[in-house]
Parts: structure tokens; C-alpha cells; sequence
């Protein structure tokens, strides 16, 4: 495998795992934003459309920008009652094949597809129905985008496959059993609060 393929992987997933925490802190974002909007509801008897359609796009955008991230941390669902009893090349194997005639096409497809309709909303300047709905292009940008990052880190994940399968790194199908996500959020937010005030312990 020529080093460069494998600089390549390596360079994907720091972009990977660069979406992978900013979508992290959406997650915090999407429950605060529900928490004000439930809040202002029952106190002041006050709503909008919009603050419930941005927990929508929010929701999508952590779905969507979120599935290479979760392909690279190999946090996917797997049907593995037989593949998890195969050996290990036997799963890269079954893996390669899976990138190259399910992941690729479904990505390129729906990439594809996903495209004139955005530029359609973003040409007709598209608006919710709803009243005081929010803009309708930035979440139909949002499918072709995720499918696109998807397809990149499937990229990455068929090269360390074929890397593994000639013997040049460690299985990358193994999972590392360490800290959650949530625990790694709660120790950034932890990690940003003790940035902000130097003088207190997170």
C-alpha cells in the first residue's frame, strides 16, 4: 500500500473527526435551543415556528454531517450473526465489497439526486410554509453535503481495508474501547469552561 494512499486516510479522518466534534456541540445546542423554546412556552405562553424548525435543521445536520464520523469510529450498525464469525480478513473483505457496491453508489446517487433540488430552493429562494418558518435551502444543502463527506470518509475506510489486507497496519475493524462520546463532550465543555475562567477548576 503506497504510503501516500494511507497519508490520504490519515488526513480524511482529521477532517472527519474535526466535523465529528463540532457536530458534538451541536447536539448541546439542539437540547438548550428545545429547553428555552418549552420553556418560554409554559411561562409566557409565547412560540415560534422558527425555533422549532432550527431544532429540525439541527437535527438533520447532526444526522447527516455525523455519518462519516460515526463510520470512522466504526459506531455504525453492523448485522454481524455471521460476519462476526468470520476471521478478520474474511470482515475487511466483506467490508471492501460493501464500500465499493453499496456505500459508493448510495452516496453518489443520493448526492446526485439531493443537488437540483437544492439549487432549485436556493434559486426560488424557498421558504417554510409555516408562518415565521425559517429558509428551506440550507437544509436540502445539508443531504448532498453529508452524503458527500460520507462518501470521503468511505474513501478513507476502503484504504485502510486494503492497507490491512496486505499486512501494513493493525485491523482497523477493532474497536478501541475508549471514552464515550458523551464523556468526551462533557470533558470539552469542561476543558472550555476552565479556558474561560482560568481561575476556577472544571
Amino acid at each position: 500500500m503506497p504510503s501516500a494512499l494511507l497519508r490520504l486516510s490519515g488526513a480524511i479522518d482529521a477532517i472527519t473527526e474535526r466535523v465529528g466534534r463540532f457536530v458534538y456541540w451541536l447536539v448541546l445546542a439542539t437540547v438548550l435551543i428545545s429547553a428555552a423554546n418549552a420553556t418560554v412556552r409554559k411561562l409566557f405562553n409565547y412560540s415560534s415556528n422558527a425555533y422549532l424548525e432550527i431544532q429540525w435543521y439541527l437535527f438533520s445536520f447532526i444526522f447527516l454531517m455525523g455519518a462519516g464520523y460515526t463510520l470512522m469510529r466504526n459506531e455504525h450498525v453492523r448485522i454481524d450473526i455471521i460476519a462476526g464469525r468470520l476471521s478478520a480478513r474474511a470482515q475487511n473483505w466483506i467490508d471492501v465489497f460493501g464500500i465499493i457496491f453499496f456505500l459508493f453508489p448510495m452516496c453518489i446517487i443520493i448526492g446526485t439526486l439531493s443537488w437540483p433540488l437544492f439549487m432549485d430552493s436556493y434559486v426560488r429562494h424557498e421558504v417554510s410554509t409555516n408562518a415565521g418558518g425559517l429558509i428551506i435551502w440550507p437544509a436540502r444543502l445539508m443531504v448532498p453535503t453529508g452524503f458527500a463527506l460520507l462518501f470521503i470518509q468511505g474513501v478513507s475506510e476502503l484504504i485502510k481495508r486494503v492497507a490491512f489486507l496486505h499486512g501494513d497496519i493493525p485491523n482497523p475493524l477493532e474497536k478501541h474501547h475508549g471514552k464515550s462520546a458523551e464523556e468526551e463532550l462533557a470533558e470539552e465543555i469542561a476543558r472550555q469552561r476552565s479556558l474561560e475562567l482560568p481561575g476556577e477548576k472544571p
